[in-house]
């Protein structure tokens, strides 16, 4: 939650599982930025995974921003997501496409959030603005990334799906694969745009990936949702799959969606 660090149990598997870490294989890193928000007025973090090679290299590299749930922070992907493990592993199987992941504070508010209709539409425009004008901006300065639309992924979990489908689909001039995972779904007004005009909406979307567990206390909501981009004949993939609302589903989902991005 917002302190992730503590009270994590692992139990490993055998053969090991995709989100183990593996001595064999070559790893990445991952790295904590401090940066003051110009667009929140206060100071936020953000963790960045860099590929195998990277610092070696000068090479330019497709970027996937990754989103936590509620009461989660930018740490939480990587201490309970494993995202930098799962993605070392998909690299070194020859499974996925080299990129840096950028892992935000999705908490643009104090926490716990409120659950006023009109907070939370202020909550959502506030994280997107951060994202856009302050953390964008950061890794595009900092780090060697492609900066094109065929470049950049987005997706989250829960309350960061939720960002990720509203951030992703009012701006396919940014984003061209868009997923979402056990997802607190926007409302229709929220994703307006792209569902106005299917035709440009599946011309540039690569990918719009939605998968939720047969378990989730979230399934009716993601079904509902689903059946709405079916209406408006809006291409997509909806993935149900085993599960509830928790890592070990999160983690497979990643593994499943890093190996689709960033293929001509």
């Amino acid at each position: 939650m917002r302190s992730p660090r503590t009270s994590i149990l692992e139990i490993p598997g055998d053969p090991p599982l995709i989100h183990e870490f593996n001595p064999e294989v070559p790893h990445g890193t991952v790295r904590s930025h401090w940066y003051q928000s110009r667009s929140l007025g206060v100071r936020r973090s953000v963790h960045v995974y860099t590929p195998p090679g990277y610092d070696e290299s000068q090479t330019k590299y497709p970027v996937l921003y990754l989103f936590h749930g509620a009461g989660d922070n930018d740490a939480t992907w990587t201490t309970l997501g494993r995202a930098q493990v799962i993605v070392d592993n998909l690299l070194a199987q020859k499974k996925a496409e080299p990129m840096v992941i950028v892992m935000t504070d999705g908490h643009a508010s104090a926490w716990p959030p409120s659950t006023n209709a009109d907070a939370r539409a202020r909550q959502s425009n506030a994280f997107e603005n951060d994202l856009l004008n302050d953390v964008m901006p950061l890794i595009e300065k900092s780090y060697r990334t492609r900066n094109d639309r065929a470049s950049r992924a987005i997706i989250g979990l829960s309350m960061g799906a939720g960002q990720s489908l509203g951030v992703g689909l009012n701006h396919l001039d940014l984003f061209a694969w868009v997923g979402a995972m056990s997802a607190a779904v926007p409302s229709e007004q929220a994703v307006a745009a792209a569902l106005r005009d299917a035709d440009d909406t599946n011309q540039k979307l690569k990918i719009f990936w939605i998968a939720i567990g047969k378990d989730d206390f979230l399934l009716e909501r993601n079904k509902q949702f689903d059946a709405l981009l079916t209406s408006k004949n809006i291409k997509h993939t909806f993935k149900l799959t085993e599960g509830n609302h928790s890592w070990p589903v999160w983690r497979r989902y990643l593994a499943d969606f890093a190996p689709m991005l960033f293929h001509p």
